[in-house]
């Protein structure tokens, strides 16, 4: 066994390992960049080496610069992770030839299955199920229309080396096909180095359903069962689970073997993943791709299988054989997780870039490294801290919440109390959207497909469409903390006397687009509320400056998180957010006679709709722009984002520069 290894990697997957290492009694290694010098891995780990600057091109993608760390520090072995050059067949190999260990599959095998391309012809020849497509490099936007035509819309164009989501577009029809293979061959190669781009026929009502496999060095290879990964924005995974609430017994059996078929086919050593593409109606399963490198969703097969994949990993890396057969692995249970991601679900889901003023994931009770959540069914994996920074040069992932129980109803109920107890402030936080998802009735019945978010959000993700499944709970809790407040200032030393201030018991309470009446009265331990005919009682240890309220209403536990900000609350409940309004029922009618102050007009300029890099201008002043037409491209947190015009204009004057770091809403073009 490995006395100490590095990990070429950041973030929350730098920890994980880090952590199992440590329990194995491995001695670790981080590297970082220069933004990453006060990241959590690298205080985890027991040495950390700098690799150089913030762009991950700079740093976390030079190979050379790992292996010569690994020389400084005596690393006998490298875990990459994923992402990264957990897939550069070329990396791999030059470890090998160093004479260090690769903690994941042989080059050969990197080679075979992490292009695109060539895995679907070896498949073919596994008698692995492949979709019908185009398995070549495709050269220009012309060409891939015609082949396009040829295998009829929709197509999803793919770049070779993608991932992640990234290089990846759907077209219905030829315009989206001709503009979908250029953004897709131009962000392939920003973020591979690969801008080779493939073709395949768009299953339609499609679930993405994964299998995760394990192979040795001696000539053993499983399946460590499935995850269902169909819950997907953008291409990119929001919610997984393990096991699949769609597949039978036989089908999983099927897919599962198939799997295990693809990967002796490579002499695979190492976890991996193979994912499919299975029909909404006919369970009809076709192959994608494989994935050489361990996913981000792991964690929900080691918490149905019992099994730590990184400490297997390791195992097999330094030689060891597999200690189980296919059938003595388990499947116990049901697990889900779901990414917490820096951005904003009510801005189209824009990245958000900042410090963390306030990080406070809700209680695990789990053991450092142990792949099952402990006894409260909960476990969280990080790379952040509070007062840390999210950075604009890395992905979004703040933390993945990782739930488990014993069904599949148990794990939606313990992820929604989780979500509720997760503090994030100072960056938004998908958070909100994911507690919608977990109350969405397709997803709770298990009825849905790659489109539920799209489908179910067609005009985006607003404040309407979070679920308040308890609005008296907002209101009179509101109303309470609110009274609690004021009669704490009431009582500040110093006030002349006659001018005291006291304040009255009849409020208003505004919560979303509806005004509600309240009285608040003291009673012993906390208030008595009356709302809408009913009195309620709201008892809590009013803990003032805190994020986090408890108590009780009527008996009922509640617990909220809680900003204030002059009279107006935001209240979190089952990872919710509600904008309420607390003001006295003279105020409440004086400010409904107030003149509404409308917002500065700034139609006539195009406004940066994320933190991120203006990577391109594509107008000039004077120019005559059509509606549709591209004006600027901008760069965040690993994806790209195209501004195009929204109707026939006129360009007045450039305002920021190609290369410049723009802020949310600053203004990048002006327009006649």
């Amino acid at each position: 066994m490995f006395t100490k290894i590095l990990i070429a990697n950041r973030g929350e997957i730098a920890c994980r390992v880090i952590k199992t290492a440590r329990r194995m009694g491995i001695k670790t290694v981080a590297v970082y960049s220069e933004a990453d010098k006060d990241a959590l891995h690298v205080d985890l780990a027991d040495e950390a080496v700098c690799i150089g600057p913030a762009a991950s091109k700079e740093s976390y993608l030079r190979g050379d610069k790992i292996i010569a760390a690994c020389k400084e520090t005596g690393a006998e072995a490298v875990h990459p992770g994923y992402g990264f050059l957990s897939e550069n067949e070329a990396f791999s190999r030059t470890l090998e030839e160093a004479g260090i260990k690769f903690i994941g599959p042989k080059h050969y095998s990197v080679a075979a299955m992490g292009d695109k391309i060539a895995s679907k012809k070896l498949a073919l020849n596994a008698r692995v199920n492949i979709i019908p497509g185009y398995n070549d490099p495709i050269d220009t936007p012309e060409q891939a229309v015609e082949i396009a035509r040829g295998i009829g819309y929709p197509v999803m164009i793919k770049a070779s080396a993608g991932g992640g989501g990234k290089g990846l577009r759907v077209a219905f029809n030829d315009q989206e096909c001709h503009e979908g293979f250029a953004s897709c061959k131009n962000e392939a190669k920003n973020a591979f180095g690969d801008d080779r781009v493939f073709m395949e026929k768009y299953v339609e009502e499609p679930r993405h359903i994964e299998i995760q496999v394990l192979g040795d060095a001696h000539g053993n290879c499983v399946y460590l069962h499935e995850r269902e990964c169909s819950i997907q924005r953008r291409h990119q995974k929001v919610i997984e689970e393990a096991p699949s609430p769609f597949l039978d017994a036989a089908t999983r059996k099927a897919m599962g073997e198939q799997a295990v078929a693809l990967a002796k086919a490579v002499n695979y050593q190492s976890a991996g993943t193979v994912e499919f593409v299975v029909g909404g109606k006919d369970k009809q399963f076709y192959f994608l791709e494989m994935n050489t490198r361990l996913q981000v969703e792991h964690p929900v097969t080691e918490c149905i299988t019992g099994l730590d994949l990184v400490e297997l990993m390791i195992r097999v890396a330094a030689g060891e054989p597999l200690p189980f057969k296919q059938e003595e692995i388990k499947l116990n249970g049901w697990a889900m997780e779901c990414r917490i991601n820096a951005e904003d679900p009510f801005r189209n889901f824009l990245p958000s870039t900042g410090r963390l003023v306030k990080f406070l994931p809700p209680a695990t009770n789990m053991v450092a490294a142990e792949p099952m959540p402990g006894a409260g069914g909960v476990r969280v994996d990080t790379g952040v801290y509070e007062g840390g920074e999210i950075s604009m040069f890395y992905d979004s992932m703040i933390a993945k919440l990782i739930v488990h129980g014993a069904t599949r109803d148990q794990a939606i109920v313990r992820m929604r109390d989780a979500l509720n107890g997760f503090v994030i402030r100072g960056v938004a936080s998908n958070i909100a959207f994911q507690s919608a998802l977990m109350k969405n009735p397709r997803f709770v019945a298990g009825n849905f497909n790659t489109g539920l978010i799209g489908e179910e959000y067609p005009k985006g993700f607003n404040a309407s469409d979070v679920v308040h499944d308890a609005p008296a709970m907002l209101v009179c809790v509101a109303a309470a903390i609110h009274r609690q407040y004021l009669m704490r200032n009431a009582k500040i030393s110093g006030q002349m006397p006659g001018h005291e201030y006291r304040p009255g018991e009849d409020f208003v309470v505004l919560l979303g687009a509806g005004q509600h009446a309240v009285k608040v009265t003291h009673a012993k331990g906390g208030w008595d509320v009356v709302f809408a005919g009913k009195t309620h009682e709201v008892r809590s240890e009013w803990q003032f400056g805190q994020y986090l309220y408890q108590g009780t209403l009527n008996g009922e536990v509640f617990c909220m998180q809680v900003e204030r900000h002059g009279l107006r609350y935001r209240l979190y409940h089952w990872g919710t957010q509600a904008d309420v309004m607390v003001e006295t029922a003279r105020a409440a009618e004086l400010q409904a006679l107030m003149p509404v102050k409308l917002p500065p007009d700034m139609s006539k300029f195009l406004l940066s709709p994320m933190p991120g890099l203006l990577t391109q201008i594509a107008v000039a002043p004077g120019q005559e722009v059509k509606a549709g037409e591209i004006l600027a491209k901008i760069e965040a947190m690993k994806m790209e984002n195209v501004l195009k015009a929204e109707r026939d204009c006129v360009v007045e004057k450039l305002l920021a520069n190609p290369g410049e770091s723009l802020a949310v809403d600053q203004a990048i073009i002006a327009f006649r």
